[in-house]
Formats: C-alpha cells, structure tokens, sequence
C-alpha cells in the first residue's frame, strides 16, 4: 500500500494527465483504425482485398510455388521485428537494472527535466511494456502467417476446386484470406507499437514533449494508413 501511495504521488498532476492523454490516444486510434478503417479505405482494409484475391487466384493455379515463396516472404518481416524487439527489451531491462547511473547520463541531456529515479523507471517500465507488447503481436503475427502458409500448402489441386463448384474456391478465398488478413493485422498493432514508442521517449524530456509527441505520432500513422500516396495507387 505504501508503494502505491509512493508511485501516485511521485509523478506530477502534469505527468498524470500527459499519461492519460497517451493511452487515450492510442486505445482512441486503434479503435478508429479497427472499426471505421472499412468506410474509408485504409491501407490495411485495401491489402485484405488484395490478399484475398490473392487466395481467389491461388485456386486456378497448378504450380503453387510462388504462392509458397510468397507465404515465406510474408513471414520474415515479423520475424526480424520479433528478434529485433528481444534486444531492445533485454536493453531496457538492463538499464532498468542500473537505473541510477541510466538516470544520472540521460538528465545531462539538454532539456532534460530533471524527475527522480522512481519517475525513471516508471518511464522505463512503460517503454519496456510496449515493446513486450509488440513483441506479442510480432510473434502471433508469425504463427498467423505460419496457419496461412499451411492452408496454401493444403488447398484443393485446381482440377479438384472445379468439381467443386465455384463457391468451394470462394470459401476457400474467404477463409485464407481472412487468415492472413489477420496476420497482417497483428504485425500493423506491432508496428503501432513501435512508432508510439517514441513519444515515451519524448517523456524523458517533458510531459509537454510526450503530448506534442503523441499528436505528431498519431498524425504520421493517420496519414500513411488513410492518405498515403501508395493507397491511392492501391485503389486504383
């Protein structure tokens, strides 16, 4: 209970509201980005389209080793963000382990607002819990694209599909595309992550920092995932 008393009262009313702001931020536009992205065409939204007519055309071929190296190909970007992440979080846990001498070079940093070392690792803390989380969404991105791969690996032959009828190769289009779809999706919430790890970064230096931080952030996803340039040649 004193522990808790103790880290209430030792972030400031600012900090507090600064915090708030963040994590409202962030629930705010990954609902936005979940829920409304369909209406207006996010990236992620056009992709799934796209995977599943990827899937619709796998099932008219005979020779599937593209769709094979394709799958591969998929699957080592969250794998060299998975492997990426483990360092940086073995990096913050040790400077975590060694708080006092990490707080003491980060305050000599100009514009550095000088906090104690319990206000240290709170921002620490919390920057290493974004990274776990990433990582969690990086892996079962993985594990995704793994169910994926083996659903293209087990797909009727196309000969089969055409016995079959063509809602038998719709079927197929949806359940596989939704599939990696998903993937996509968790990889997109690592990704999140990672860009809105910098403005707990921003924290260090001011609580104002981590605001302006957090709107500039929020503004670049907005604009790559809804108004980028390689949307719009997407939609076409």
């Amino acid at each position: 209970m004193q522990s808790l008393r103790q880290l209430l009262t030792a972030l400031p009313l600012l900090d507090w509201a600064a915090l708030g702001l963040y994590f409202l931020t962030w629930v705010a536009y990954a609902h936005f980005s979940k829920h409304h992205a369909e209406g207006q065409g996010s990236l992620l939204a056009i992709t799934n389209r796209v995977r599943r007519q990827w899937m619709l055309q796998l099932t008219y071929r005979e020779m599937r080793v593209l769709d094979g190296a394709v799958s591969q190909a998929l699957l080592s970007s969250p794998s060299f963000f998975a492997s990426t992440t483990i360092l940086i979080i073995g990096g913050l846990l040790a400077a975590l382990g060694a708080s006092e001498q990490t707080s003491a070079m980060v305050l000599e940093l100009p514009f550095t607002v000088k906090t104690s070392t319990l206000v240290f690792d709170i921002k620490l803390a919390l920057l290493t819990g974004i990274f776990v989380y990433a990582f969690f969404r990086f892996t079962w991105s993985m594990r995704q694209y793994t169910f994926g791969a083996l659903l293209v690996a087990s797909a009727p032959e196309a000969g089969q599909f055409e016995q079959q009828g063509p809602e038998a190769r719709e079927q197929f289009a949806d359940r596989a595309g939704a599939v990696v779809g998903m993937a996509a999706e968790a990889f997109n919430d690592g990704l999140r992550g990672y860009y809105l790890a910098f403005p707990v970064v921003a924290w260090f230096f001011s609580p104002w920092a981590l605001m302006l931080a957090t709107a500039g952030v929020v503004y670049v996803l907005y604009q790559r995932e809804f108004r980028s340039e390689v949307l719009e040649k997407l939609r076409a």
